[in-house]
């Protein structure tokens, strides 16, 4: 009998165990959150696909006609409008055509800026990739190179390396390495052409640094990439979220958010994904289970901070009750976007609970416009495809939680007082 009462007395308990355990750990929003460092190469290729058919096409004889011409190309454009990653991109291309066609080609990818702007460190790591045993020491810059070609030479191989972010070689060396990477292949008795070259800059104005000689075997061949569009961002997200984050745990609102905030930064792809990967944090430390517009609004922040308390303090009183409205609808909805009039609803709430008379249309407008002026808020027409026109009020660069607490602090120590506006 003792034993018929216990049994369920256990099982219950054991019920109780496993629910307190599913609580105590807590599943991520991650699947595999490896697939947002700036080091990963996605294998989609983004609305970049022109400049890697150009790029297929400026490197064609190394393909068809090995060892008769060598080529140079520079790819320019600024941070986060995927210059390494087409380059790494044509270089699997390449290597896959390559073996295809029997061709000893290999590619090899190095960031100056990681070598420090060093020469010597440059060909030491490319001599590496070959022989990984070589000496550290006991070479010149310029005794590697000869000894990179003989290895060329010798082991029958075409090689195409692009040197990424190139300005810190220029700014630490000058034109002297490019001039003889550039120049080596004239030097040489042996008329197979065996070294390419890739050169990434963010700006071209950096070739203007070079002597003249330099320059004139570089730029004939130039790819620049614009920034991407806050649409194009959006594919570049969607396809990272995929990979990275468990189904469903990134809202749309919030790929959106951040393609946005990514197009303000010159249409930055890595601040965008950077952001992502920031809000999943966030979420993870919130411990639920998906990232919100809230989360990319406190990821904004802890990048750098955009309102700070005394601008906030200085508000006249009636722009912190409509900022008041503003955050609290951002803190308790998804939506990334707030029209004019439901603005004007949210402030009217506040006002009633603040017992105040809430201004009018044109007031209001000029709040909008202070705001936006500040960066506190982000003001702009609604796109031409929605019915009627009106303002939309973004709340992109502030946790809308934080500048709630930081307002209703404001209030609860200033009152009306001084603050009152005209």
């Amino acid at each position: 009998m003792r034993s018929s009462i216990q049994k369920p007395l256990k099982a219950k308990k054991t019920r109780f165990f496993r629910k307190e355990a599913h609580s105590l750990f807590y599943a991520s929003v991650f699947k595999d959150e490896t697939k947002l460092d700036i080091n990963y190469t996605p294998a989609k290729l983004h609305h970049r696909y022109s400049q890697l058919e150009l790029l297929k096409q400026y490197f064609r004889h190394t393909i068809e006609r090995p060892g008769r011409m060598t080529q140079r190309v520079i790819v320019t454009g600024q941070v986060g409008t995927g210059k390494t990653v087409l380059a790494q991109h044509f270089g699997r291309s390449v290597l896959q055509e390559a073996q295809n066609r029997n061709i000893n080609l290999h590619y090899i990818h190095i960031n100056c800026r990681q070598n420090k702007g060093s020469f010597f460190l440059v060909l030491q790591q490319i001599v590496e990739r070959f022989h990984p045993t070589f000496p550290k020491r006991g070479y010149s810059a310029e005794e590697l190179l000869q000894i990179l070609m003989q290895i060329l030479d010798n082991e029958n191989i075409y090689l195409i390396t692009t040197l990424d972010e190139l300005e810190s070689l220029i700014q630490v060396e000058g034109s002297e390495p490019l001039y003889k990477l550039s120049r080596i292949e004239e030097t040489r008795d042996k008329t197979s052409r065996r070294l390419s070259l890739i050169c990434i800059l963010r700006d071209q104005s950096w070739l203007d640094k070079l002597d003249a000689s330099t320059r004139s075997t570089l730029q004939s061949n130039i790819i620049n990439l614009g920034p991407y569009t806050k649409e194009q961002l959006s594919d570049v997200l969607n396809d990272r979220v995929v990979l990275a984050f468990k189904q469903g745990a990134v809202s749309s609102e919030t790929i959106t958010l951040a393609a946005e905030l990514g197009g303000e930064e010159g249409g930055n792809a890595r601040y965008a994904i950077e952001l992502l990967w920031r809000a999943g944090k966030y979420a993870d430390t919130e411990k639920v289970p998906e990232v919100s517009p809230e989360h990319i609004r406190k990821a904004v922040g802890s990048v750098y901070a955009v309102v700070r308390r005394d601008e906030v303090a200085a508000l006249d009183f009636h722009k912190k009750l409509f900022l008041l409205g503003i955050a609290r609808h951002f803190q308790q909805n998804r939506d990334i976007h707030l029209p004019m009039g439901e603005a004007e609803e949210a402030y009217s709430i506040i006002c009633e609970e603040f017992s105040e008379k809430p201004r009018g249309h044109t007031q209001i407008w000029k709040y909008v416009q202070e705001l936006a002026s500040l960066g506190v808020i982000k003001a702009e027409l609604s796109a031409s495809g929605q019915r009627g026109k009106t303002t939309l009020i973004g709340l992109p660069r502030v946790s809308a939680a934080e500048l709630e607490k930081e307002l209703s602090r404001a209030l609860d120590n200033a009152g009306r007082g001084s603050n009152y506006d005209d």
